[in-house]
């Protein structure tokens, strides 16, 4: 099942850009309570990133249950 281990670790790749991707002004402001704590909704790329990330996390973790049945 080496195709298998393959398509993980191509999803796990993808799946840590998407989230990295996501991380905007965290900084040390949120370390000393002056974080944004403004709920806004998501447009555009930021919506994509997000969904894109739900998906991936799936995909990796059924992957990673099949792997551990085969």
């Amino acid at each position: 099942m080496k195709w298998l281990q393959i398509v993980q670790i191509i999803i796990a790749i993808l799946l840590i850009t998407s989230i990295l991707l996501q991380n905007r002004g965290g900084g040390l402001s949120g370390l000393f309570g002056g974080g944004d704590n403004v709920y806004r909704s998501k447009r555009g790329i930021e919506k994509t990133l997000h969904i894109a990330t739900i998906v991936l996390a799936s995909l990796f973790f059924i992957i990673s249950i099949i792997s551990v049945i085969l």
